[in-house]
């Protein structure tokens, strides 16, 4: 199945299909059921499973993740009223696992207060997992410490959630992993601490060789699947076989990273997360002829984000979050920029690879890979 990530844009903002994906008004959607949706939540990931109802309509009740980036106002102050919104799109569910919000230290403080004080009540449980930042993720006079905000006055009934710190041997944050997928966290570099997030799907075992199992006496039946899934079978005759005697190479997973407001990474992790990334998302606030001001200001350009995909070996790059000064070329007005620019600024970096815009309500299919197809066969 495919998954897709949807860029959306939060009421009241009139939706334009052509309007590029401005500073500040962008969301991230993403599904790996193949489906898509939308939120009223401002630049931050949404982790999205089968949100998509029959008619077609975004069905917003069936988000199960929210990753918030960063701790500006108009990044997350929309969080609360997304999350009253999903509760008027739910029925009371006492087995309904809860909303699984991730974002900097803070954040639970935060949402807890805001529906507290506007009396709000959810129909569902939501959980707070907040990221503790480093010191070198923001200039030294912006760092706040909110470790001990709010700690013992949270009633037993609010927000759970985990607190996750850096993990020194990775330079990450592991914030999920199953049998198929693995979720991390890792830092940025902005006025505050800001967060990249890296979805990646496992390996999965290759195809079958179904000539050679025909060749060691094996016909299509309950050993082909035992074998598929990496165990070894034992034939009537006493022979054993292995997998790895008869699966191909395994097939690789896909890879999507998002990366939240920045001028760069702290160390060197991010590229190495980022390594192969099947899509890589960036910012690109300014265009290069103002790149100190980018940095000034903790954002990027097309030649810093274009450079980092290059560092990545980035299969796609998307560059999103643009100043609202750059324009398409039929609606600039006066002191207006093309934004196409920005794309022939990231494209001569990487020696004309094609680099995409981000625009409102685009989508962007990233489908499974798939293995060697010669005389191969999946398990029957």
């Amino acid at each position: 199945m495919a998954w897709q990530i949807n860029w959306g844009r939060d009421p009241p903002a009139v939706p334009v299909p052509s309007q590029p994906a401005v500073a500040g008004a962008d969301s991230w959607l993403l599904s790996n059921e193949g489906e898509s949706s939308s939120g009223r939540q401002k630049s931050g990931l949404l982790l999205l499973q089968n949100t998509k109802g029959m008619d077609g309509r975004w069905m917003a009740g069936r988000i199960t993740k929210i990753f918030i980036t960063h701790l500006h106002g108009d990044h997350f102050f929309g969080l609360p009223g997304l999350l009253c919104t999903l509760s008027l799109q739910s029925s009371p569910d006492p087995n309904k696992p809860p909303v699984d919000i991730y974002g900097p230290l803070g954040l639970r403080s935060f949402l807890w207060r805001s529906l507290e004080l506007s009396h709000s009540q959810l129909l569902f449980p939501y959980a707070v997992h907040e990221l503790v930042p480093t010191r070198d993720q923001c200039p030294a006079e912006e760092f706040r410490d909110f470790s001990h905000l709010d700690r013992g006055e949270v009633p037993p009934q609010g927000p759970g959630g985990r607190i996750l710190r850096l993990d020194p041997g990775e330079g990450s944050y592991l914030l999920e992993e199953d049998e198929q997928l693995v979720l991390r966290a890792f830092r940025l570099f902005h006025r505050v601490p800001s967060f990249g997030f890296v979805l990646e799907e496992k390996p999965r075992p290759g195809r079958l060789n179904v000539q050679k199992l025909k060749d060691l006496g094996v016909q299509p039946g309950p050993l082909y699947g035992k074998l598929k899934g990496g165990a070894a079978v034992v034939l009537e005759n006493g022979v054993r076989i292995s997998p790895c005697e008869v699966l191909e190479e395994p097939i690789p997973g896909r890879k999507v990273c998002i990366l939240g407001d920045c001028s760069g990474a702290p160390g060197d992790e991010a590229p190495r997360l980022c390594r192969d990334a099947d899509v890589l998302v960036h910012e690109a606030t300014l265009d290069d002829t103002q790149q100190e001001k980018a940095r000034e200001h903790g954002h990027s350009t097309p030649g810093m984000a274009s450079g980092f995909a290059r560092l990545c070996r980035a299969k796609r790059l998307v560059l999103t979050h643009f100043s609202q000064r750059y324009k398409p070329a039929g609606q600039a007005g006066e002191g207006d920029a093309d934004v196409a620019e920005l794309g022939r600024q990231a494209e001569s970096v990487l020696g004309g690879q094609e680099v995409t815009l981000a625009e409102d309500f685009m989508t962007i299919e990233i489908p499974m890979k798939k293995g060697k197809t010669a005389a191969l066969a999946s398990p029957e």
